[in-house]
């Protein structure tokens, strides 16, 4: 399955169109750690983690896997677990995945600079739940969540994210 994101804030796949919510810092080929920037580029998507604790596990044909309280992801470029589920605690900077807000009650995790992993070129590039004001994010995609659901249900590990600066012809 295809999936196409493009500025200001459009997602599409299988004939549907949604609003999505992209990095503060635009849409760019020249992903650099903290920038903000959405990196441009076709990425698989590797697999669902979401909260038990809130709801089911999403219907979908990727792998999945339920988030716990010590579960995080490592965004500090001198560590050998850049880029990388950790847990928690842990002494480099990292981002909690057990948030009380909602934006990672459902995250996707998005093949981007993971194979292989390079230190400083961006960590942590996710799809997600948007903010309810559909925000800006720190570099991720970000859906309403009933459309990130209804999206990961028809996906599978041949499913692709292509983030461009133009929309798709039609």
């Amino acid at each position: 399955m295809e999936i196409m994101v493009w500025p200001p804030g459009s997602l599409s796949w299988n004939g549907n169109t949604m609003r999505c919510a992209l990095g503060r810092g635009g849409i760019g080929a020249d992903k650099k750690e903290g920038d903000g920037m959405t990196p441009m580029g076709c990425f698989p998507l590797r697999r669902v983690m979401y909260r038990a604790d809130r709801f089911e596990a999403p219907k979908t044909g990727l792998e999945v896997r339920a988030l716990g309280p010590d579960d995080g992801w490592c965004d500090d470029p001198r560590e050998d677990s850049y880029n990388r589920l950790i847990s928690l605690p842990f002494s480099g900077s990292h981002e909690t995945l057990w948030r009380q807000d909602h934006v990672y009650d459902v995250i996707v995790e998005l093949g981007y600079n993971d194979d292989p992993v390079r230190s400083g070129l961006g960590s942590a590039i996710f799809l997600h739940v948007a903010k309810p004001d559909y925000g800006p994010t720190e570099g991720c995609v970000a859906l309403g969540l009933e459309d990130l659901l209804a999206l990961l249900e028809p996906c599978d590990e041949t499913a692709r994210l292509t983030v461009t600066l133009r929309p798709p012809s039609l």
